[in-house]
């Protein structure tokens, strides 16, 4: 069966990390099963709604390349969730509520203090309605008819509807609450699967009913584990991390896609270079019920094989200009943000700065300028600079190769120095030699 999934993001502020996730597995399972994933902009709330927020997940979405397969907006749906809402209260399924915040809050505490759920009681037939004001209005939950499905994370799901509260699907200013126009959009769009955090397991429970009474089956649910820090909670600081600070650090996409489709997993985190790979190992019983721990490091750890691994073609329109497939090939091995090549251009092309050196190792590098001038430059430099020096000075090992590479490099690692001496060239090589032995 083909999946059709949705990503259904309220536009009040940016994307995090764990928006990010949810969006991702929507988009997997719809691409591993040959489906399609869509984008439904939750903006019910239009004092809150910004289409600045709406502008910016379309933009981080196609950034990521989770690309929608169709957009929706529900702030152009009412009137669907109108006849929806008539259809439920003719058959008395929702109901008018009267009572304010505070005597709401009074009676859970009432009730908390006796021991019992703080459910809400339902008024008995005939109450008397207050004049003059408005209702806001509850979904009648079905308390004969225990609620039930299998989670494809949590697995075998049960939720006895007389301990859950009949939810407010609507303000007393007529405006919508998330839960009952969700419905009614998954049952328009066709939804096949929803997947999730955790945090909308009773939610999910609640509009199993709410799909029933529409005549309507509910979608497969699956609801992951929510992300946390290494401490054990997820800070603001993570939980706030979002595209925006995401590509001013460098990350490549893909890093990130590929870290958070394993997060919570039981398989390892793969630096993978495009979705269509991820898409054929995404798996939901591999999903775990612990929590998924998420580590800004983790990121970068990923973000750093990706590189590695990417051939020139894939990078090539983003790379500083003198970064050439040779360079690629030369320097990819020692970057962890493509921002790093233009340190790594400086130790091609420009001047180095090489941190103090000892009397012996200026006087060493003083033998290497002469000794690179005699050298053959059109075969095996390094090897050849290199066994002439060990021969002539006894030096070996971190004592012959490490004032070498701070003369020539300015860095105390980097890549492998055969394929750097020889882009460096002769000349700029010899100069710098000398320079470090304090003869420049």
């Amino acid at each position: 069966m083909a999946a059709i999934t949705r990503f259904a993001p309220s536009p009040t502020g940016k994307l995090h990390v764990g928006n990010i996730r949810t969006a991702l597995h929507n988009y997997l399972l719809a691409a591993k099963h040959g489906g399609k994933f869509l984008l439904r902009i939750d903006d019910t709330d239009l004092e809150r709604s910004n289409e600045e927020h709406v502008a910016s997940i379309v933009a981080d979405l196609d950034w990521l390349g989770l690309i929608p397969n169709a957009v929706y907006r529900q702030s152009e749906r009412f009137d669907l969730y109108e006849r929806e809402f008539e259809k439920l209260k003719a058959a008395g399924r929702v109901y008018a509520c009267y009572e304010t915040p505070e005597e709401l809050d009074l009676r859970r505490k009432v009730l908390l203090g006796r021991g019992l759920p703080p459910v809400y009681e339902r008024k008995p037939e005939g109450h008397p309605v207050p004049e003059g004001v408005a209702p806001h209005w509850r979904f009648k939950l079905d308390h004969d008819a225990i609620i039930e499905w299998t989670d494809l994370v949590r697995g075998p799901q049960h939720f006895d509807p007389k301990l859950i509260s009949d939810p407010v699907i609507r303000r007393a200013d007529e405006s919508w609450l998330y839960l009952l126009p969700s419905v009614i959009d998954d049952i328009d769009l066709k939804i096949t699967h929803v997947l999730r955090g955790e945090d909308h397991v009773t939610n999910s429970a609640i509009q199993v009913q709410m799909f029933l009474a529409l005549g309507a089956e509910h979608p497969v649910f699956a609801h992951a584990a929510l992300l946390v820090a290494p401490e054990g909670k997820l800070s603001k600081r993570l939980g706030s991390s979002g595209v925006e600070e995401l590509r001013a650090a460098g990350i490549e996409p893909m890093a990130i896609n590929s870290l958070l489709a394993r997060l919570g997993t039981s398989q390892p985190v793969e630096a993978k270079a495009t979705l269509g790979e991820l898409a054929l190992g995404f798996d939901l019983s591999t999903f775990g019920r612990a929590p998924a721990h998420f580590d800004p490091a983790d990121v970068e750890q990923v973000n750093r094989k990706l590189l590695h691994h990417l051939d020139y073609s894939a990078v090539a329109d983003r790379l500083p200009e003198g970064v050439g497939e040779a360079e690629w090939a030369l320097l990819a091995g020692n970057i962890d943000h493509l921002g790093e090549l233009d340190g790594w251009l400086t130790v091609l092309d420009g001047d180095v700065v090489v941190p103090p050196l000892e009397d012996d190792d200026r006087a060493f590098l003083a033998q290497a300028a002469d000794a690179a001038e005699a050298v053959d430059w059109s075969g095996e430099v390094w090897t050849e600079l290199a066994a002439a020096l060990k021969d002539s000075t006894g030096r070996k090992g971190k004592a012959l190769f490490r004032p070498l590479r701070l003369a020539l490099t300015g860095r105390e690692s980097g890549p492998e120095m055969a394929p750097m001496l020889a882009r460096i060239g002769r000349e700029r090589s010899i100069r710098r030699l000398r320079a470090a032995a304090g003869r420049g």
